[in-house]
C-alpha cells in the first residue's frame, strides 16, 4: 500500500529498502535538526580518558590499547612531559647507547597508536567526577568516559629566565638523578635552598670536580641534618645570598658562567660553571583536582591499592602522585598499574 501525504500510517507500509531508508534519514535529519536548535551535539562515551602524555600516560595508553578499550589521551599542559625537553637518557632500560628524551617519547606515543589509541591536544579546564560518565572538558571540547587515567605530571619550577627555558637540555637541568653524569669532572652549580637541593648538590658531587649551592638567602630551608652533609661534603661550596640574574651564554647553546647579584650588597658576579641544576621544587598539575580529589599538601593526589584514587574509577599515576622518585622508568610502571586498574575496573563494572 503507497503512503499517503497526509495522515498516513507507517504500520502499514512495507518494510521495502526504501522505507528503511526513508526513515533512518528523516530521523537523522531529526537528531541533525535538534542539534541545529539546541546547539548540542552527541559526546561520544570512551571507555578510558588519559590526561597527559609523558611516559605515564603514553604506558598506560599502551596498555590499554591492547586491552581493547580504545583509549583517548589528551595531551595535557605539556605534552610529551619532562622527557619531551631533555636530550639523552641515559636510564631507561633498554638502550645501552642511552635515546635522545623526544625520540623516546615518539616512540612510545608511535606504539600506543599501533593498538588504538587516539591524541587530542589541549589542556584541561576542568573536570565533573560527581557522576557517570566522568565529564573532561579541555577549552571547548567535552569529553565523557567511564573511567579517568590522571597521568598528567608535575612541572619543575624555573627561576623565570629567558635564557634558562633556551637552555633546557644544553646544560640547564631539573633533575640531577637523570643528567648528573653528563657532568663528570665539570664546575656546576644547584640552585635552591630546600632539602631537594641539599640532597642534588651531594649526589652531584659523585661526578662534579665543584658543585656551588647558590641560594638566594644566607638561611635555608632545608632540615639542619641535610644542610649539615652538605656543609660537609668538600666538594660543595655556599654561594649566598645571591640571586641569579642570567645564565649564559645562549648564543653558543651552552652553559658557560652564571650572572649573580648579591640581594645585600647589590654587587654583581660572575660564576663560571658548566652545568646548572634549578632544585626549587615541583608543581604538581592537579589545579583542576582541588576539592574532587585527595591530595596531599604540597597538591600530589593521593592513592591507594596501587593506583586508586577516592572516586572508584578514577587513577592516577606518574609524577602527579610521585614526588619521590620522579624518574621515567618509575612513570612508566605506574602507568602500567593505573591501566591494569582501570581494566579491571571496567570488567568488574559492565553496567556502567
Amino acid at each position: 500500500m503507497a503512503v499517503e501525504k497526509e495522515g498516513c500510517d507507517f504500520r502499514e507500509a512495507p518494510a521495502s529498502a526504501g522505507m528503511l531508508n526513508f526513515l533512518f534519514h528523516g530521523l537523522h535529519r531529526g537528531v541533525m535538526l535538534v542539534n541545529l536548535i539546541t546547539g548540542r551535539e552527541k559526546i561520544a562515551l570512551n571507555n578510558v580518558i588519559i590526561i597527559g602524555s609523558g611516559c605515564a600516560g603514553l604506558t598506560s595508553a599502551i596498555y590499554a590499547g591492547r586491552a581493547n578499550l580504545k583509549p583517548l589521551v589528551i595531551d595535557g599542559l605539556e605534552p610529551g612531559g619532562q622527557l619531551a625537553l631533555t636530550t639523552m637518557v641515559e636510564n631507561f632500560p633498554g638502550f645501552p647507547d642511552g635515546i635522545l628524551g623526544p625520540e623516546l617519547i615518539e616512540n612510545m606515543r608511535k606504539q600506543a597508536q599501533r593498538f588504538g589509541a587516539e591524541f587530542k591536544s589541549g589542556a584541561i579546564t576542568d573536570v565533573d567526577l560527581s557522576k557517570r560518565p566522568f565529564k573532561i572538558t579541555a577549552g571547548n571540547e567535552t569529553y565523557e568516559t567511564l573511567s579517568l587515567i590522571i597521568a598528567s605530571g608535575a612541572t619543575a619550577r624555573l627561576i623565570g629566565l629567558e635564557s634558562e627555558r633556551k637552555l633546557i637540555g644544553y646544560g640547564v637541568s631539573t633533575c640531577a638523578t637523570c643528567d648528573g653524569y653528563f657532568f663528570r669532572n665539570k664546575d656546576i652549580a644547584v640552585v635552591g635552598g630546600g632539602d631537594s637541593a641539599m640532597e642534588e648538590a651531594n649526589f652531584l658531587s659523585r661526578f662534579a670536580n665543584k658543585v656551588y649551592l647558590v641560594h638566594r638567602r644566607s638561611e635555608f630551608r632545608a632540615s639542619k641534618i641535610m644542610v649539615d652533609r652538605a656543609r660537609a661534603n668538600e666538594k660543595i661550596q655556599f654561594v649566598t645570598p645571591v640571586v641569579v640574574e642570567d645564565i649564559r651564554d645562549v648564543s653558543k647553546g651552552g652553559v658557560e658562567k652564571m650572572i649573580l647579584r648579591n640581594t645585600q650588597t647589590k654587587a654583581v658576579s660572575e660564576l663560571p660553571v658548566e652545568g646548572v641544576f634549578v632544585a626549587i621544587g615541583h608543581e604538581p598539575n592537579t589545579k583542576v583536582f582541588r576539592g574532587k580529589l585527595d591530595m596531599d599538601e604540597n597538591g600530589y593526589l593521593l592513592t591507594h591499592h596501587g593506583s586508586q584514587t577516592k572516586v572508584p574509577g578514577v587513577f592516577a599515576a606518574g609524577d602527579v602522585q610521585d614526588h619521590h622518585y620522579r624518574q621515567a622508568v618509575t612513570a612508566a610502571g605506574s602507568g602500567c598499574m593505573a591501566a591494569i586498574d582501570a581494566e579491571k575496573f571496567l570488567e568488574a563494572h559492565p553496567g556502567l
